[in-house]
Parts: structure tokens; C-alpha cells; sequence
């Protein structure tokens, strides 16, 4: 036992293995990722969720102490994702001792804590000292949230992993996945998740707007449907040798 526990907790690739999960190659690229932030372009239903939950699950398990924190746009979406750590939690050979469970938290024996919130800012400033940051829909989650959990890694060291479908040429996600610095990308479209058919993606493809699928399965970062401007457009429109128009000195 002592043995399992140990290859467990040096790979989260063999924890995953304990849970019954076979991961796909990016995905067991991600659970052993060693850095400290991670983009996830992952297109519907490429089990980005079920990789993070486990994730999640696998540092409150083997780093006591611990606090992770699971972002997310809506209530009920905190509650979708928090569920694919409960569903890891309750496939474990042995239960670990829980001192708090409920639908949007819980703290082990080890005092390490996971707390699944909703994209809201005024409830997570409070926290500091994360381990992990899991910010889940990133490009749905506003701007001023994501810059209100970063400074919850300052003394901590802690990891950020921002996951998401795009959603348009603005906000974070976009901004982090084209300029930011010091991040590790995985980009994963429908044609690279074995679970999606061909047939499948046909029908989608023939059935919504191209924005959607785009955005939704191939991971591109395409125009919103409401804007009057592209994004090259706005862009090739600053200039840094325009001085600002200041109105009422």
C-alpha cells in the first residue's frame, strides 16, 4: 500500500490510473505538467473538466495544506465542475476523512481545502495562499475577477490553469493564449478527441453558425457576431503617436 501511495503521489498520471481513468496523451501531458500556468483551448466534451477535477483532487491529497480554488462564470457551473472532484474523491480505495463536505466545498483531514465559487468577485477575495488557481469557462469570466485571484499566487507560489473554449478576440483568455507571457499552451480540437465521430462533427458543423463552431470545436478565436469592428480592425486603429483627447482641462 505504502508503495501504491507513493507512485501515486509522484504521478498523477498513476493516480488518475487508480481512479479508473485512462487519460488521453494531452491529457496525461497536463496531469503531469510541473509548471505554473496552463492555458486549455479544449474543444466541448474533451474531458478538460474530468482533467482538472482529478488534478485538483490529486494536490489536496498529497499536499497538505493545501488550498485550490475552482473558478467558474455561474453557480451551476461551480457545481458541475466541483462534482468531477467528488466523483474522483469517491472512486479512491480509501476514503479519506472529510472535516467539511458540502456542494461547494470540502476539507480533508490533512486540512487541505477545495472551494468551487462562482465568477464573482466579492466572494473570493477573501481567500489568499492558493496552491492552485482552476479557472473553468475562462474566456465567460470577466476580466476583473481573473485579476483578482493572480495575486493570491504572490507569496504562495501557487499554480493557474485558465481552461476554456474561445469566446470571441477579447478578454484574458484570448489576450493570455496570444500575448501573455511565461504560460505552457494545449490546444485540443474536436478532431483530436477520440470520443467525437466525424459523423457527429458533420452535423454540428451543417447545424450552427460558423462563429460557434469554430469556437466551440476547433479551438479558433473567431469574430463574435455583434461586433460592428473586427478585432484587426480596433487594433490597426491605435496609434501610440496620437496624443489622447482629454475633455474638460
Amino acid at each position: 500500500m505504502i508503495r501504491t501511495d507513493l507512485t501515486a503521489a509522484l504521478d498523477p498520471v498513476a493516480f488518475a490510473a487508480s481512479l479508473g481513468f485512462t487519460p488521453d496523451p494531452w491529457q496525461a501531458h497536463a496531469l503531469r505538467w510541473n509548471g505554473k500556468r496552463l492555458l486549455l483551448n479544449c474543444c466541448r466534451q474533451s474531458g478538460k473538466s474530468s482533467t482538472a477535477g482529478i488534478l485538483a483532487l490529486h494536490r489536496a491529497l498529497f499536499y497538505p495544506g493545501s488550498l485550490i480554488l475552482l473558478v467558474s462564470p455561474s453557480l451551476r457551473q461551480s457545481s458541475e465542475l466541483f462534482r468531477k472532484v467528488q466523483d474522483a474523491l469517491s472512486k479512491l480505495e480509501q476514503q479519506p476523512s472529510l472535516q467539511e463536505d458540502n456542494k461547494l466545498s470540502l476539507t480533508l483531514e490533512n486540512r487541505s481545502r477545495i472551494v468551487s465559487l462562482p465568477s464573482t468577485e466579492a466572494t473570493i477575495r477573501g481567500f489568499s495562499g492558493a496552491a492552485l488557481i482552476i479557472e473553468d469557462e475562462a474566456a465567460r469570466v470577466g476580466d476583473e475577477l481573473y485579476f483578482a485571484v493572480r495575486p493570491m499566487l504572490a507569496v504562495s507560489g501557487g499554480k493557474l490553469i485558465l481552461m476554456s473554449t474561445p469566446f470571441g478576440k477579447r478578454g484574458h483568455f484570448f489576450r493570455e493564449w496570444t500575448e501573455g507571457q511565461a504560460w505552457e499552451r494545449i490546444k485540443i480540437t474536436a478532431h483530436d478527441c477520440p470520443r467525437i465521430s466525424a459523423e457527429f462533427l458533420q452535423e454540428e458543423k451543417a447545424a450552427m453558425p460558423d462563429f460557434f463552431y469554430q469556437s466551440e470545436y476547433l479551438g479558433s478565436f473567431t469574430e463574435t457576431v455583434d461586433q460592428v469592428f473586427t478585432y484587426e480592425q480596433v487594433q490597426n486603429a491605435i496609434s501610440d503617436d496620437i496624443e489622447p483627447l482629454l475633455i474638460g482641462d
